[in-house]
């Protein structure tokens, strides 16, 4: 493995649970789908997304697993992760607007969802699917805005099968693919900095602002 996946966070790198010598290798689907709800349902952003979800879908095409178990598995854990947070929004959302930033907790994930999910209403449901961070919390802000659970439950199934499910069949089906199989770490690093980008943009935007704060009040 070269350098450059080694040196990403273990715990974002979807070949230290699944790969070959990965943490659990011998349980790739039980462990796919447990990463996938924990990551959308318990408020535990930092595990990988997409990444974890294209190398199920190539080790899908080399017969590691069965697609057509995995990808439907895949959209109905991640559907139900949502539901979960969702719920943890009507009971106890409210005190995320309080909670102090922790190692693994950062109150401004709270209030990006926030305002993503007040940008786009329901269709944020959908697009937060595709957001690191954001897909987290966006259902827990549905849940604590009440949204109408028959409207929520609709978007949410749309979302979670176009992620869960379409992700991993991109996975699958360039799987076969030559370039694919020869550039796999690449490809995994590119899907993380693809997938971080947006909050990356978002942390250093909220540095400049503290920034030109700080400034402005030693004027």
């Amino acid at each position: 493995m070269s350098t450059a996946v080694v040196a990403l966070p273990h715990i974002l790198d979807p070949m230290f649970w699944i790969g070959p010598q990965g943490l659990f290798a011998s349980a790739v689907l039980p462990t796919i789908l447990v990463i996938i709800f924990v990551e959308t349902g318990l408020l535990f952003p930092l595990l990988p997304g997409e990444s974890l979800l294209f190398t199920g879908g190539l080790l899908a095409a080399k017969g590691t697993l069965d697609i057509w178990v995995l990808a439907p598995a895949v959209a109905v854990v991640a559907v139900l992760g949502d539901q979960t947070g969702y719920f943890i929004g009507r009971r106890i959302g409210p005190a995320l607007f309080k909670k102090e930033d922790s190692r693994f907790f950062k109150q401004h994930y709270v209030t990006e969802s926030h305002a993503f999910f007040e940008k786009y209403g329901p269709w944020a449901i959908i697009l937060a699917r595709f957001l690191p961070f954001v897909r987290t919390f966006t259902p827990v802000i549905a849940g604590v805005s009440y949204m109408r659970y028959p409207l929520y439950l609709g978007f949410d199934i749309v979302g979670g099968v176009l992620w869960g499910g379409g992700v991993t069949v991109t996975g699958y089906f360039l799987g076969n693919v030559g370039f694919v199989h020869q550039n796999l770490e690449k490809i995994i690093l590119g899907i993380l900095f693809v997938s971080l980008l947006p909050a990356l943009i978002a942390a250093w935007r909220g540095y400049r602002s503290r920034r030109q704060a700080a400034n402005s009040q030693t004027r």
